[in-house]
């Protein structure tokens, strides 16, 4: 593999916040993985022009109002470090096109390293590493070609904590990440996506008389459909989902388990979640992720979701899933 010499790193600007992509420094560890350094860091540059592989938005609402775009995302032996502390160990999963995969397990076990692994979030420690491959489709989102404003538009991804933009309206938060991708849009092309997004998220029907008032005055359950409402607005390929109703209170939790499901079949959807009940009500399939004391995380077993919980293969699955542990 060629090695790259890391590029001067661009000044923050006061505007338009995006993630550079940087090239990887290629290195062999001792263990023999080949390993890519991953020069985390703030950057920015020009809000970007539409770029090949970025559709123009009325290609982006035909597929809304269309067929779904869910696409497959497969890894492949990943390996990740930070600094020179293995956190995960040779993990392979494939995540099918449409379906719900749920990564479970305890604390510290890796699973939301190798969430934020799957839109290239992993690189923003400055001490962050990998091997493996992860593969959108047949591309590699960390290839030498692959610029990271286009993974993140087609892999979006809600947080533990709801973070709409407080200084923007509900309206304006739903359409935020057109401007960071490129798309430009015409005034009816923004109202046809901020409802079409809100609907999605089971939010329209809550919010529809006051869409300009600011997002950050909605409840805590309806922030973060709100946030789930702003990810769709680009029609991503894929959502990841770290713990999205941990902070939520049950009423909450069981609207955005619905919007869950509604949007199932429209979106690949991985999920980390603790909540054992919650992970078979909403999954498709399962991985349990395991560290042993000073280890690297690993997948146990990962399977069908029903199998996973009624029959599993590994006892450490049966302990985990009927809570002996963990």
């Amino acid at each position: 593999m060629t090695e790259y010499d890391a590029p001067p790193l661009p000044a923050l600007d006061d505007a338009t916040q995006t993630i550079p992509a940087v090239p990887a420094v290629v290195d062999a560890p001792a263990d023999g993985a080949t390993r890519r350094r991953l020069f985390g860091a703030r950057g920015r540059s020009e809000r970007p022009a539409p770029a090949e592989g970025y559709a123009p938005l009325t290609d982006v609402i035909a597929q809304r109002v269309g067929a779904g775009n869910a696409a497959e995302l497969r890894a492949d032996d990943i390996t990740a470090w930070f600094g020179e502390r293995k956190v995960l160990d040779r993990v392979s999963l494939t995540m099918p096109a449409g379906e719900v995969t749920a990564l479970i397990g305890p604390s510290g076990c890796g699973k939301s390293t190798f969430l934020r692994i799957l839109n290239r979030m992993h690189e923003l420690v400055p001490s962050a590493s990998l091997s493996g491959q992860v593969l959108l489709g047949d591309e590699d989102i960390y290839g030498p070609d692959q610029r990271v404003t286009h993974a993140r538009r087609r892999i979006g991804m809600v947080f533990q904590k709801p973070n709409p933009f407080p200084a923007m309206s509900i309206y304006e938060n739903t359409i935020a990440s057109l401007a960071l991708t490129g798309l430009k849009a015409s005034k009816g092309e923004k109202d046809f996506l901020v409802e079409d997004s809100l609907r999605k998220a089971s939010l329209w029907d809550e919010v529809k008389d006051r869409l300009h008032q600011p997002g950050g005055g909605l409840s805590g359950g309806q922030q973060q459909r709100l946030c789930i409402a702003r990810a769709m607005a680009i029609a991503p390929e894929v959502l990841l989902m770290d713990e999205p109703c941990s902070a939520l209170d049950p009423t909450s939790t069981r609207r955005v388990e619905e919007t869950i499901a509604e949007l199932r079949g429209q979106v690949t959807i991985v999920i980390v979640t603790h909540n054992m009940q919650q992970a078979a009500r909403v999954s498709d399939r399962c991985a349990f992720f395991l560290a042993a004391m000073n280890t690297p995380g690993v997948i146990v077993e990962h399977g069908d979701t029903e199998a996973m919980f009624n029959s599993p293969r590994d006892p450490r699955t049966s302990d985990y899933v009927h809570g002996r542990f963990g």
